[in-house]
């Protein structure tokens, strides 16, 4: 799946990863993919179930619930730079990583305490900081394990076993809800104890970034401050990049309710919603990053914003209710995030020294999930003010004026690295 040459295999610094279909994976992206696959399997649990449990549920309103999808893409932003910092000064990636698995663990537990919507909101605001916390410091860790013009297949296989986690979490949400008469509570229950056993392979497998350990205060020389890196060559343009077309990026939680209102199905079935979308995306994550180490990452990052286009207007269009429309919304979904989460971190890692490579890949997360915050928000009021109709429309128009002008700038850096 990954044949990684002997160079990598030593950055990795880890014992030989298994022959087979992941034949050569560093240990570091194997072993962070396995501990991405299980903490996901948590997270997609409590997610595959909390717009219905939220809105039906406890009855918050789509502007409500417009500002907590928000907050789970941007109300972190703060914790992913300084997560990022820490690690880069401290040099210890791990740490501040499993810092930040173990307070989501923590936070699954919490929910089976709390019973409002706005307390459910805190608990996952507290949940939202763990994932703000260890996402730069983890995608760090992969970027520093492999050579630069590998960077989109190591992505690839951390992205496809974190999305193996993705689609089994709403089955395991859905078996759950299937058996158990009061099934939320038992779903958070469930979800807390695989949270739990990713911490523990975390700690158990993954090994630190082989970068030595950190050097006397007095000889260490100053880190540039965040804005110094911005002016990096192409990481403004990929900041600017991510962030106007993550304003208008609908959020996956209302396309699903907008599909499940279209189908009419019971609450029973709306988590396997989302397993269509993890079945595409771990199928095409791999091949998809490939894709882009050769055809250029930005291409096929914007290409991936063209399909949820297109998602977005076969929603809006008189399809009939059935097995086409269900594809045409879910199959370009899970294309879409197979284009642009892992596909985006490869485009910046290979423009960020090694000292500064999880602040820099925190700023680019920053960039995208503050924009994405103001776009849920946005989808939110639009939904509770028009409808979800004229909301759908308003961010699909959004979406196609800022494709076509990301397209016409980005013309005039045709020259630039193909790379990027």
């Amino acid at each position: 799946m990954y044949l990684s040459t002997s160079r990598a295999s030593d950055i990795a610094g880890a014992t030989p990863a298994p022959k087979g279909p992941l034949r050569a994976v560093p240990g570091t992206v194997f072993a962070l993919g396995l501990v991405s696959l299980v903490t996901d399997v948590s997270a997609e649990m409590v997610t595959a179930v909390l717009p219905l449990y939220l809105m039906a549920g406890l009855g918050m309103s789509p502007l409500a619930f417009g500002a907590l999808d928000g907050l789970h893409q941007g109300a972190t932003a703060v914790l992913r730079l300084a997560g990022g910092r820490i690690a880069d000064r401290t040099r210890r990636h791990k740490l501040v990583a499993g810092a930040g698995y173990a307070l989501s663990a923590a936070c699954k537990a919490a929910l089976l305490a709390v019973a409002t919507p706005w307390s459910v909101a805190a608990v996952l605001a507290a949940d939202r900081t763990g994932k703000g916390l260890r996402t730069a410091p983890r995608d760090a860790l992969i970027s520093l394990s492999v050579p630069p013009g590998e960077q989109g297949r190591a992505f690839g296989v951390h992205r496809a076993l974190d999305t193996a986690g993705a689609l089994l979490g709403p089955l395991a949400a859905f078996g759950v809800l299937w058996v158990a008469v009061d099934g939320y509570e038992a779903v958070f229950t469930v979800s807390c104890c695989v949270a739990v056993l990713g911490v523990v392979l975390l700690a158990l497998f993954v090994r630190e970034a082989p970068a030595g350990p950190p050097a006397p205060a007095r000889s260490r020389p100053p880190q540039p401050p965040v804005r110094t890196l911005v002016r990096l060559p192409g990481l403004r343009g990929l900041c600017l990049t991510a962030a106007v077309l993550g304003l208008f990026t609908v959020g996956d939680a209302f396309l699903y309710l907008l599909l499940q209102r279209r189908l009419g199905l019971s609450a029973a079935y709306f988590p396997l919603l989302p397993v269509g979308t993890a079945a595409v995306f771990l199928l095409a994550a791999l091949p998809v990053g490939r894709l882009a180490d050769r055809l250029g990452r930005r291409r096929v990052f914007l290409g991936g914003h063209v399909l949820l286009l297109g998602a977005c207007l076969l929603l809006m269009a008189p399809v009939p209710a059935g097995a086409l429309l269900v594809a045409g919304v879910l199959v370009p979904l899970g294309l879409f995030y197979a284009a642009t989460d892992g596909v985006l971190m490869a485009a910046a890692g290979p423009l960020l020294p090694a000292e500064l490579r999880t602040t820099g890949l925190a700023v680019l997360q920053t960039a995208q999930a503050l924009a994405r915050f103001a776009g849920s928000l946005l989808f939110g009021a639009a939904w509770t003010l028009w409808g979800p109709g004229p909301a759908l429309a308003l961010a699909a128009a959004g979406l196609l004026l800022s494709l076509a002008a990301v397209a016409v700038v980005g013309s005039g850096h045709a020259g630039n690295t193909a790379n990027t």
